[in-house]
């Protein structure tokens, strides 16, 4: 366990902007995790867990508390056979592409398509990460927790986890820190069935076949790169949280509201809003949205905020950039959807210290 005094926050994070922490612990075991949390409670301490900061936009004051950062590593087998799979149960400290290319190196199917997401394995299923038609909920068995609530290691079977789109149990709450996850992967060189309708073009082949896992590795890093979603020191484009803005969930009577607004704003003969089916109703994208309300890519050029040139949906720092000014962005974008089209745009990031 290391302790430091008044430790900037902003190169911890993929959006580097935030100010210090006034103490930072990093932890590499899960007794440390568990013991650094405890004394935080304990002294009833203001406590900010940090991932891999990729999901994080920290205000410019800074934490007036202790930050533990998780830096524990650890991939292992627990089982694995033909009928119930690979069971791997991976530390909440370690990278999260570290792990999936391990997974296709070694023949472990399931999550290839969420190749390129930066951060924590421990952060995977706090938000249900997902990408390219997998989330994470498809292969986690179990997530084993500390629960700072009754001072004692929870495991939560997947069922129990309440997975949802970008949500799960475990988000909005502080009671829980991941301490690990398991994953049961199927042993296989092939990929999943491809999902995503750009992958499948990408790879020359239709919706639902599989390929190579090295193929769709490659395939699905491509794919981010174009979009300024693989982490690179030389591009700004990938100075940022990612996708800022989930995808928003409507009611059909909200849809159809939704979609009189965009016919009145575009043209009735405009191209009609992205329509796809889910779960908890009607799913359209936050990209497009931001694109036909106004905010095209690269808008507030040259920054110091401003949207990718890459991808509509990721708000970027262009190298001077202030939290304040990352919010006052995000602020102006999620307005503008609103008055353009009636639909609310949520959040992806944490806002540590300020609020949207």
């Amino acid at each position: 366990m290391k302790e430091e005094l008044d430790v900037p926050l902003a190169g911890l994070t993929t959006m580097r902007v935030g100010g210090p922490a006034r103490r930072l612990v990093t932890v590499t075991s899960t007794d440390e995790l568990v013991d650094a949390v405890r004394e935080c409670d304990d002294a009833e301490e203001p406590l900010l867990v940090l991932s891999g900061g990729s999901n994080v936009v920290i205000a410019d004051e800074g934490f007036d508390g202790t930050v533990v950062r998780i830096a524990t590593r650890g991939v292992e087998v627990d089982s694995a056979d033909a009928c119930g799979g690979v069971f791997v149960r991976v530390a909440a400290g370690e990278p999260w592409d570290d792990l999936v290319e391990q997974a296709c190196a070694s023949d472990w199917s399931g999550i290839e398509a969420l190749s390129g997401i930066p951060g924590l394995t421990g952060a995977t299923p706090v938000q249900n990460v997902g990408a390219y038609g997998q989330d994470v909920s498809q292969t986690i068995a179990q997530v084993r927790v500390w629960d700072r609530r009754e001072e004692a290691v929870r495991t939560f079977a997947n069922a129990d986890c309440h997975f949802t789109y970008r949500h799960s149990l475990f988000k909005g709450r502080e009671r829980y820190v991941v301490l690990d996850v398991l994953f049961q992967l199927r042993p296989a060189d092939l990929s999943q069935p491809i999902a995503y309708a750009d992958l499948a073009a990408g790879l020359g082949v239709e919706v639902g076949d599989r390929v190579p896992l090295a193929d769709a590795r490659a395939a699905v890093l491509e794919q981010r790169g174009r979009r300024g979603m693989v982490l690179q020191e030389s591009d700004h484009d990938t100075w940022s949280c990612g996708s800022f803005f989930t995808n928003p969930i409507l009611s059909s009577s909200q849809f159809d509201l939704f979609e009189q607004r965009a016919a009145a704003r575009l043209g009735p003969d405009a191209p009609r809003p992205p329509r796809f089916p889910s779960d908890e109703g009607i799913k359209t994208a936050a990209a497009w949205l931001i694109d036909k309300a106004g905010f095209g890519k690269g808008y507030a050029m040259p920054g110091p905020a401003a949207l990718s040139t890459k991808h509509t949906l990721a708000l970027t720092n262009r190298g001077g950039a202030t939290a304040a000014d990352v919010a006052a962005l995000a602020r102006e974008v999620r307005d503008g959807v609103h008055d353009a089209f009636g639909v609310q745009l949520v959040a992806e990031p944490v806002m540590v210290g300020h609020a949207l």
